[in-house]
Parts: structure tokens; sequence; C-alpha cells
């Protein structure tokens, strides 16, 4: 038997100091890996948030025209993105990076400053070279006209760098936040600037595409221009109130005609827009009586009705329509500045809503040619304003693209070409024909009064999950009537445009049009909980139901459609919304089936 030697013992102890000192190695060096991933992300961070601001710069000297200044940011911006491109994309920060769950953080990172490096280089360097082009003192001509020639020789660059633009705003979409919050955030904001601006070139892109022969560069055009009068609704947006008819030749326009509304005759021999239409809409008679012209939500609708009326009325034959309204003029005027009326009224861009739509009633109670003339007198300064587009170009084009979004400004065009361009840009005010989910909402007012200044909405849309050909889907509005003032003249809250109906004061008498899901089959329609007199049909592939209410002062209407829809109805719920007054609330939870 041999006998243990004396060594034994030392070797587990020499055995434990070396794991010991193996792993005392191991957490020093991911203190200072961590260290120095931090000393990274702090500066990557830095250079980030430099990058984003001067991006956000350069924009703005784009919009001012200001070539030296949108250069020389746009340069910075490049500068820092590449700077923090290099410090997310080193052998450290890529292997921490891979490392499943917790390195997402630092891989979401790396995607943002490869997504900004690339806005900076690929997006903002080139457009800040066309900062002239929209640069108010060589857009505008001397004759108070658009320099269309000038847009025209630069949107072949302009489509090039949009087309750049929205793939990388693709990308920044798609990043994904990860589980740390303050990187989620930093994501979310890139996305709010690339949105922005690829919108932005896209928008100017448009507008150069558009303008140079929409505004005569080939030879005259005309147009009908209609003011829409929200306070009592239309599908549209509002009735018909003062129009125009303007002619534009090499980027200058003219007002060749405006009036009243009243001034517009029945067609002896209307246009026909289909056994479709006129089985929704020949009750309105909106081919001769111009107060209802707008029945329809597709504005080419209405915008071929008021053509034809003016071509039968003065033998002259129109390229295209546009509409706008008193909220869309409002943003205008934040941006141009106020027009100042003959009689010394200064109409600005806080108080045109009011005036228009609310106070003019009061102040000229029953003389209605008098607030007429003097909404009159609006609309032609209006039509100045917005066809000059006088003041900084880049608070007028924002302006007109809220108005867009909101779809408070319209166009029609007659040329095929232009009509599919104004589609995609959103001017074109269609019920798109689509078979993506589906529910929009319009309001008719039927008392010829301008009650629905008072009126506020919420929309609801959800459907069920996308098991099986078709799911459940309920879409609920409400509709408040906030007119508690008895006291208002009976031209805004009375009912003299029906007085057959026997309307109470104060009361909101309407049509209610829902246009839903392509294949969608109506199961019931509540007012209230009560089952109401109803109508269906369709409109342009849509599911069309029609019925009425009657809102009492300061009460809410509730109306309650379930319909099933077919699951083959994919991508993401379109939700168009009405340009009125108000601002609804919308909400939509419609899971998107694939």
């Amino acid at each position: 038997m041999t006998a243990p030697s004396a060594d034994a013992p030392a070797r587990p102890r020499r055995r434990r100091r070396r794991i010991l000192w193996v792993l005392a190695a191991i957490i020093v060096l991911l203190v200072v890996v961590g260290l120095y991933l931090g000393y990274l992300a702090y500066k990557a961070k830095g250079d980030l948030e430099t990058a984003r601001t001067q991006a956000t710069a350069a924009r703005a000297a784009v919009l001012d025209g200001d070539v030296a200044k949108a250069k020389a940011a746009a340069a910075q911006a490049q500068s820092s993105s590449e700077s923090a491109r290099s410090k997310t994309h080193n052998i450290v920060w890529s292997a921490a990076a891979a490392i499943p769950w917790l390195g997402s953080p630092l891989d979401s990172v790396a995607q943002i400053s490869d997504v900004v490096a690339d806005l900076s280089t690929d997006v903002l360097s080139p457009i800040a070279d066309l900062a002239t082009t929209l640069d108010p003192t060589t857009l505008r001509t001397g004759d108070k006209g658009i320099n269309t020639t000038l847009l025209g020789e630069n949107e072949a660059k302009l489509g090039t760098i949009a087309d750049v633009a929205e793939r990388i705003d693709a990308r920044a979409a798609d990043i994904d936040g990860s589980w740390f919050s303050t990187v989620a955030d930093a994501r979310d904001q890139l996305v709010g600037q690339t949105t922005k601006t690829s919108r932005f070139i896209r928008g100017t892109d448009t507008a150069a595409k558009l303008l140079p022969p929409m505004l005569g560069n080939n030879g005259v055009r005309r147009y009908f221009f209609a003011f829409q009068t929200p306070a009592e609704s239309r599908a549209t947006g509002g009735l018909l109130g003062a129009y125009a008819v303007i002619s534009a030749r090499n980027g200058r326009i003219n007002v060749d005609n405006l009036g009243p509304n009243s001034t517009l005759r029945a067609p002896a021999r209307p246009i026909d827009l289909g056994a479709e239409f006129d089985s929704n809409y020949a009750i309105n008679r909106p081919y001769v009586d111009d107060r209802n012209s707008n029945a329809s939500p597709h504005f080419p609708y209405a915008a071929q009705i008021w053509m034809s009326m003016w071509r039968q009325q003065t033998n002259t034959r129109l390229d295209g329509a546009l509409a706008t309204d008193p909220i869309a003029l409002s943003y205008l005027l934040k941006a141009t500045g106020p027009i100042t009326l003959s009689n010394g009224d200064s109409i600005t861009g806080d108080n045109v809503v009011e005036v228009t739509l609310s106070s003019s009633y009061k102040r000229f109670g029953g003389d209605n040619p008098a607030r007429k003339a003097y909404l009159q007198e609006i609309a032609s300064k209006a039509i100045t304003t917005l066809t000059t587009a006088r003041g900084n170009t880049g608070g007028v084009l924002e302006a007109l693209g809220r108005a867009v979004h909101e779809r408070r400004l319209m166009v029609y065009s007659t040329r095929p070409e232009e009509q599919a361009l104004l589609v995609s840009s959103g001017l074109a005010h269609e019920v798109t024909q689509t078979d993506a989910p589906y529910a929009e909402v319009t309001v008719g007012n039927l008392a010829g009064n301008k009650i629905d200044y008072y009126l506020r909405r919420a929309v609801r849309y959800e459907s069920g999950s996308c098991t099986g050909d078709m799911r459940q889907s309920t879409l609920t509005v409400s509709l408040t009537n906030t007119a508690t003032d008895l006291s208002l003249p009976a031209y805004v809250i009375g009912g003299l445009g029906n007085p057959d109906k026997r309307i109470r004061p104060g009361t909101n008498y309407a049509n209610l049009t829902a246009n839903l899901t392509n294949g969608a089959v109506l199961q019931t329609i509540t007012v209230d909980g009560q089952a109401p007199l109803y109508g269906t049909g369709t409109e342009l592939g849509h599911l069309h139901v029609m019925t009425q209410l009657r809102i009492k002062p300061g009460a809410t209407a509730v109306v309650k459609y379930t319909f099933l829809e077919p699951t083959s109805a994919r991508g993401a719920a379109v939700v168009p919304v009405q340009p009125l007054v108000d601002e609804p609330a919308v909400t939509v939870d419609v899971p998107q089936c694939r």
C-alpha cells in the first residue's frame, strides 16, 4: 500500500485558485468590454443625435432655398452618421450584437446608424443641391406665377431621390426597437424623421410632375374651384358654397369667374355617372341640384358634375376641378400671413374658420346676399393666396401637406395620366377600390342648416381573427350634437332647408352612409340600440349602407353596424375620414390577414 503524497492536498487548492483566476480574468474582461461598449454607445449616441439635428436643419434649409446652408448641414449629418456607423460596426460591437436577445439593442443601434448614414449620403446631400428649386425667389415669378419650368427641369432628379428616400424609410420601419426602451424611442424618432423626409421629397416630386402641365406649360388649362362649407356637411366635406373658374398658363393663374352656388344653373342635359350612382343618389338630384352635387364621397363624381354644369351654362370645357375648405385655408394663412378685406377686416389663420363657418351667420342674420358677398371676397383673396403660394415655402408646403393628409384639398384632372398621379399622391379623394378591410363613414346634412359646425364624431372599427372564410366585424359611429344654444339663427340650427320634416331647432338631422369592405355582408344596424330604417347597395366595390338620424341638442347618437367580411381582404385596414370641422377620434383594431 502506497502512502499518500504530501502534495496531494495542495493540488485541489491550486486547481481552485487557477479556476478563480480564470473567472476573475473573465469578469475583468467582461467589465472592460462592457465599459468599452458603454463608451462606444455614448459616443455613437452623440453622433446620431448630431446627425439627426443636422438632417432636420438640412431639410429646413432646402425648404428655404438656402443651398449653402443645406449643403453644410447635410455634410455635417453625413460626417456624424458615418462616425456613428464606424463605432457600431467594429468587431467588439458586432460580436456583442450577435448575442441572442441580450444583444438586440446593439443590433438595432447598428441598423439605426446605417439608416441615418444612408439618409444623409443618398438623400440629404443630393436634395441639398436642388435647394434652389424651392427657393421662394426662384420658385415664384415676378408676375405672381409659379416657375413651373424650374420644377420640370428637376423632376427626374427629384423622382430618383424620392425613390431612395422611400426605400430608406421602409428600412427604418423594419428596425426592431428591441427590449431596451431608450433604443425603441430612438427607433421611433428615426422613423418619424425618415417618413417626414420621404413624404416631403415625394410630394415635391409629384408637384414637379403635375404642376408644369396642369398650370399650362403646354397651353391654357381651366378648372372649377369649389369652396366647401363643412358647417353643412356633404360627403366630400361640405356644401358647395362659393366657386371660381380659374385659368392657368405658364404657371400664372387668373380668376376668370367667381360666384355663389346660386349662380350655377341646372343643366338641360345632365351627365350620366351610371346605374350604381343613380341607385345610391338619384333621390338627391345631384346632377341638377348643386346643393347635392357632392352627395358621394368619391370626389371625381362631384368634379364631373360641376364641370358639366359649367360647360352647359357657358359652353366652356374645363380640364378639371379642385375643392378645399376654410380649415385648409387656416393652415395656409398661418404660413402666408393674413388677408385684408375691403372693409378692413383681417382674416387670419386663427379666425378664418370661426368667421366663415359661424360668426358670419350671426353677423349678417338673414341678409344672405350680404353674407355671401362677404364670404365671396374671402374666397377670392384665398384663391390668390393659394395660387401665388406667397410666404415661406416650407410653411406653405407643410400647410398644403396637412390639408392633403386630412383630405381637405382635392383635385381632379380629365387627363388619365395626371389623375393617376393625383390618386397616388392622396389628392384625388376617391372611394378607394381596394380589397383591403375598409370602413368609410360620411355625414350628409338633411336640414339645410349650418349645424355641423357643432358636430363631433368618433369612429371605432373592430374585426375578429383571420380564421375561416369570413370574420365578424363591427363599426361603431358616435355623433354628438354640441349645439345647445337655441338662440342661434334659424339659418344655423333650424330646418329651413327641409320644412316638411318639421325639424325642431337645434336638432341635427342627417343622412349617415357607410362604405364597407368589398364582399362584406351586413348583419345588423342599430341606432342607440334600436333598429332603424336603412337601405343598402354598392359603391365602387364596397357594401353601401344608408340610414337617417335626428340628434337632439347636446345628445349623442351611437350607430352600430355588425357585418361579416371576407378574410381574403388582406393588408392594413383603410379608414378614410370625411373632412368636417372636428378632428374625430378614430380607433382601428383590425388584424391584418395575409
